[in-house]
């Protein structure tokens, strides 16, 4: 599960031969603006006299003390010119995301002395880190209370649970790929070695017995699933039909926790209709909807896209695993994106429906019927070919369109023929990852720390403002 919370290391620095007591003053200001945003911080008011990063005898100190409280990210700000030796010696030992930034300086005193040179600290700190290979995130030199830093320090923090999440992705992997569907192939050992992300694969005969076990008992959390159900959706299946579907999202919830996985990859069908006369899409909805995001059809890349995505929104709104499916009838860049039913309730426009899927003859119940609400959206796919992996990225926007099954939105992107070509050609496939919202920016950001994936925009003006986010 994930719980969206990022814990930053807080080292603000100086250099000896500019004015410590200004140094202090803005780690100080600097530290009352990160509380009014609720960022969860640790400092290193203990390491020495003055609470900054001055000199290689304290690397060693913040080092043990970042580590020890288990920081998720660094954020060294340049309260005067800096020290970047150690800057970049803390940053290189904690292997976590970094932000560099420093308040704007002030005019020079009546004397022409100057307190901080800042800026020219930053450039010195820049270089050092490019050096050692330390990546990192710059936040343009502004003045605490602009716009900017807030807008920055929001974006960074977005990243680095991006960046959290998946170093820690372990998928739960139920059963293998439908045996028609070799698009869903994955190279399991690449992804281990190239991201450190592990797969724990249990079969369908696992689940079901689970399932048939909480079916005999009186588990409070299958009765509390199956008052959530009937309370906020729109039963058209019998109800021991429905209490079937509570089970199943309890069974696959507590494979994940037992196993600390963050994801599951779920063989929908056909085996599970074989074992259990059962959709798995509302189970795989109502976990999504609970932070615990589903893929189908053990889309593995599905799967590892809907954490990036979702620790993208910070938890905010959730994910949706989407088909692009056919062309809108009568708009050129329109699109339909469906799936039979795992999209989170909550999206729907009217209450959604626990009902039957449309596409499979044994019609079993368990699919999910609802159009979700329209606005912007993000949707993103993270995908390999030939041990080489991109993440498509792009934009679009709710529009109508015809009724259909299962979940659904009818969208519009600039162009939709690009598009095409680009699923086409891939690496990527007819899946992808949506949220409510733009978090391009961020996931284009958490790129700088996931090496070897590169960003495939669909819209060169998409494009263009995301990688100017915090230029403009």
């Amino acid at each position: 599960m994930m719980d969206h919370k990022v814990k930053v290391g807080y080292a603000p620095t100086r250099r000896r031969i500019f004015s410590a007591a200004d140094a202090v003053k803005y780690k100080n200001i600097i530290a009352d603006k990160l509380r009014s945003l609720q960022v969860d911080f640790v400092d290193i008011e203990d390491i020495n006299d003055e609470g900054l990063l001055r000199s290689a005898e304290d690397v060693d100190k913040v080092v043990r003390k970042f580590k020890g409280a288990g920081v998720n990210a660094l954020f060294i700000p340049h309260c005067n010119f800096g020290s970047e030796h150690s800057c970049a010696k803390v940053a290189k030992a904690l292997g976590v995301p970094v932000l560099l930034w420093g308040p704007r300086d002030e005019a020079p005193l009546e004397d022409g002395s100057r307190l901080r040179d800042t800026q020219c600290g930053l450039f010195a700190t820049g270089k050092v880190l490019r050096r050692m290979r330390v990546p990192f995130t710059y936040l343009p030199n502004c003045r605490v209370e602009d716009e900017l830093f807030e807008k920055g320090i929001k974006l960074f923090i977005a990243t680095a649970n991006v960046v959290k999440e998946f170093r820690r992705t372990r998928i739960l992997q139920i059963d293998t790929r439908p045996n028609d569907f070799w698009t869903m192939m994955v190279n399991e050992a690449e992804l281990l070695e190239k991201f450190d992300i592990q797969v724990f694969p249990i079969t369908i005969v696992e689940l079901t017995d689970r399932v048939k076990k909480l079916e005999a008992s009186d588990d409070e959390d299958v009765r509390q699933t199956l008052e959530f159900i009937n309370t906020n959706m729109d039963v058209r299946v019998p109800e021991a039909a429905a209490r079937k579907v509570a089970c199943l999202k309890v069974a696959m919830k507590r494979f994940a926790e037992e196993n600390h996985c963050n994801a599951i990859a779920i063989q929908c069908w056909d085996a599970l209709q074989q074992a259990l006369h059962l959709m798995p899409c509302c189970a795989n909805a109502l976990l999504t909807e609970e932070g615990l995001p589903v893929a189908c059809e053990t889309d593995i890349h599905g799967a590892i896209t809907s954490i990036m995505v979702q620790a993208a929104a910070m938890g905010k709104t959730p994910s949706f695993f989407i088909d692009w499916s056919i062309r809108h009838p009568t708009n050129d860049n329109g699109e339909l994106l469906q799936h039979c039913g795992p999209w989170p309730i909550s999206l729907a426009r009217e209450k959604a429906k626990l009902d039957r899927p449309f596409a499979f003859p044994e019609h079993c119940p368990g699919s999910v019927v609802a159009e979700i609400k329209g606005g912007e959206i993000s949707i993103a796919r993270f995908d390999g070919d030939n041990g080489e992996y991109g993440i498509l990225l792009g934009t679009a926007v709710g529009i109508e369109g015809p009724k259909t099954h299962g979940t659904y939105m009818w969208i519009e992107v600039p162009n939709w023929p690009k598009v095409e070509s680009m699923i086409v050609k891939g690496p990527y496939v007819h899946h992808a990852s949506a949220i409510h919202g733009d978090v391009l920016p961020v996931l284009l950001e958490s790129l700088t720390y996931i090496q070897g994936v590169r960003p495939d925009f669909y819209d060169e003006d998409q494009e263009k403002k995301t990688r100017n986010y915090l230029f403009e």
